[in-house]
């Protein structure tokens, strides 16, 4: 008989969890991973490769961990997908794997993202990430479970240490590549390391993907900011043959209301990259200066604002709330996301938007709210929130975070000739290659889309890859 729900994955108490910064789910056990995975159908023609972006063979992989064979299962995914550990944790499998799952059509999905974490943890604790064997006189190498080609004689370079640029390097260097990737920041993984939580995607995690691809042969340079110490034309003139822009969105958008300039009032990517990045949630270990009230408030319903406000509390907040302009049923926010929120005491107000910031002295005392009511649906299909005049009510706070998403950095466009940009400030690129207007110049994952998953950054990475193989073997 089918078991009608997923196999629960064990967390920690709410209660204990918002007074520190450890990841919250703890992960299957072997037994555990092999319960959920008998619950597969294991069909014959599976939906759930069509909803993953990168499209892994989730039947195999499953199948491979329904008998025990968790090694095979961790090869079968990371012929599609080089940072599992990473999308197990982060990935909105509910909209893509699991959303086309046909036991969800009955029954709950089976729990495909957590799968995919148990094997590539597993992996972790049982395989070194950086083994690599080569022989003297060889022109392959193995490492993990790749055997690579090293005499392609091309080189790549790719602009941006992100899910998309690290996609996209994994793949050319399994091809022959030579890859070098510059970072502007001081460490490799871009929103993986500033954006996301400790709680939610542990550093470490990320490190030991990014160390996996550096055993591979990949070169990453950090502190390297292209648009400063040089251009994509720059690139191209000392001898790379083609070029990647993986920059993301990391420009962060404003409500342009009056106060914004207020002391106390952040912008999501600079309370997270404070807190994950710059370790301030480690003081006194690490110096950063980030200061949180007893009261604050988060503005979004994503998952940056479920990050933001759960953050909060762990900063030392007494109350954190999400003001939020549509109702429940519209949050962005991963449904687990907003679980966990809620059972740490995240306050939710609804149907609300702030048109102005209160200060005393320069600093953030208050924000004054209109409230809305839903009305026809927007071009993003949900229901428009109207004004309610004459509905104004203020909050008492000491800290407000905006987190009602990004856009792609203007530096790269404006220092490149001859690359077509969006009206948003986007690179246009093609969706299946990720060819620019440029030749020889790819892009992709936010920097093209906008603001987008994890995963579908790491898919066009993948395109932009496969897209630039063929352009070093037909065209240079």
């Amino acid at each position: 008989m089918i078991k009608k729900t997923q196999t629960p994955m064990r967390e920690q108490d709410p209660r204990v969890r918002v007074h520190n910064f450890d990841e919250v789910p703890v992960g299957y056990t072997e037994e555990e991973a092999i319960r959920e995975a008998e619950r597969c159908l294991l069909c014959p023609a599976p939906p759930c490769v069509e909803g993953c972006p990168v499209n892994v063979d989730i039947p195999s992989f499953i199948d491979h961990v329904k008998n025990g064979r968790f090694s095979e299962a961790i090869k079968v995914i990371k012929d599609t997908n080089g940072l599992p550990a990473i999308c197990g944790r982060v990935c909105p499998q509910e909209d893509q794997c699991q959303g086309a799952c046909v036991l969800g059509k009955r029954f709950e999905p089976v729990a495909i993202g957590r799968l995919e974490r148990f094997c590539a943890d597993w992996e972790a604790e049982h395989v070194s990430p950086t083994s690599k064997v080569q022989s003297p006189k060889s022109k392959t190498m193995d490492v993990g479970h790749w055997t690579m080609d090293l005499t392609s004689g091309y080189r790549v370079a790719i602009i941006g240490a992100g899910p998309a640029g690290l996609t996209a390097a994994a793949d050319l260097r399994k091809l022959g590549h030579a890859v070098t990737v510059f970072e502007a920041l001081h460490v490799a993984g871009g929103v993986l390391m500033y954006g996301i939580p400790e709680f939610r995607l542990p550093k470490a995690i990320v490190k030991r993907e990014i160390d996996a691809l550096c055993a591979m042969g990949v070169k990453i340079e950090v502190n390297k900011v292209i648009g400063r110490i040089g251009t994509v034309d720059d690139l191209l003139d000392q001898g790379y043959d083609a070029v990647f822009i993986g920059t993301g969105a990391g420009l962060p958008r404003f409500l342009r209301i009056p106060g914004e300039n207020l002391n106390g009032v952040y912008s999501a990517n600079e309370f997270l990259t404070r807190t994950n990045l710059m370790r301030a949630f480690r003081f006194p270990d690490y110096d950063t200066p980030i200061k949180v009230g007893e009261r604050v408030v988060t503005v979004g319903g994503g998952n940056v604002a479920m990050d933001s406000a759960r953050t909060a509390l762990r900063l030392g907040a007494k109350e954190s709330i999400i003001v939020y302009r549509r109702a429940e049923e519209q949050l962005p926010a991963r449904a687990e996301e907003v679980e966990h929120a809620k059972e740490e005491g995240i306050q939710f107000k609804l149907l609300a938007n702030p048109v102005r910031f209160i200060g005393e002295a320069g600093r953030l005392v208050g924000v004054e709210c209109l409230r809305m009511e839903l009305g026809e649906p927007d071009a993003s299909g949900r229901a428009r929130p109207i004004p309610i005049p004459g509905s104004e009510f203020t909050l008492d706070i000491d800290t407000i975070i905006i987190a009602i998403g990004n856009e792609p950095h203007p530096l790269i466009p404006r220092t490149t000739e001859g690359l077509d940009v969006g009206r948003r400030g986007n690179i246009v690129a093609e969706n299946e290659t990720g060819q620019t207007s440029k030749e020889g110049v790819f892009a992709g994952g936010d920097i093209v889309t906008g603001a987008a998953t994890v995963i579908e950054a790491m898919g066009a990475g993948k395109r932009a890859a496969a897209a630039i193989d063929r352009y070093l073997k037909e065209v240079k």
